[in-house]
């Protein structure tokens, strides 16, 4: 089994705090353990990046400026990333970029050299784990308020955290359903019914 060689984060409500359509870099505010979780990957030598829709610009909501502003915040903070990837395009704009396509993952795995098959993608929603699945990726879904308990049951492996996902990669693809810690199963994946996310 081959080591993983780069991991991708999708970046609202996977690496920061969710703010729908968020514009400002000051709103900006790493997830618990986001920090900790992308310095094991660097210590370990796997790449880093991130692949995000953002439907805002799409929908008038936000401009190009606003998201790279944004991104650069997330960089400040977390990186430096390996690779940024953005969708732009709203969902009936029929991309080939915008999760569950596989467009962005297959851009950034190009842009890292690196081969799909030795890459994981960390989201929070099922178009995170879907993209992964439709570019030959491994998928891990990172519940939060805005997953669908319907996309939890149906994601390939489940972690209770972001720190928790990093660790099941460390020495290769993820193995098994859930990955767990120590918390109780029913406090680590409960869920809301999906509200604030951009689909």
């Amino acid at each position: 089994m081959s080591p993983v060689k780069a991991v991708l984060f999708d970046r609202d409500g996977t690496l920061v705090h969710d703010v729908p359509y968020n514009a400002d870099p000051d709103r900006v505010r790493p997830v618990d353990g986001a920090r900790e979780a992308l310095a094991l990957l660097r210590e370990r030598g796997i790449r880093t990046g991130v692949v995000t829709n953002q439907s805002g610009v799409a929908r008038g909501l936000l401009t190009d400026a606003d998201v790279r502003r944004v991104n650069h915040r997330v960089d400040e903070l977390l990186g430096p990333f390996d690779v940024f990837a953005v969708c732009p395009h709203g969902p009936d704009d029929g991309c080939h970029c915008r999760k569950p396509q596989p467009g962005m993952v297959l851009w950034a795995a190009g842009r890292i050299c690196t081969n799909p098959a030795d890459l994981v993608v960390i989201g929070d929603i099922g178009a995170d784990v879907e993209a992964a699945r439709r570019a030959g990726a491994h998928g891990i879904l990172v519940p939060t308020e805005q997953t669908r308990p319907e996309e939890t049951t149906g994601a390939d492996h489940v972690a209770p955290d972001l720190l928790t996902a990093v660790r099941a990669v460390l020495d290769g693809p993820p193995k098994g359903r859930v990955l767990a810690d120590e918390r109780p199963i029913q406090e680590a994946y409960t869920t809301g019914p999906g509200r604030g996310r951009d689909e």
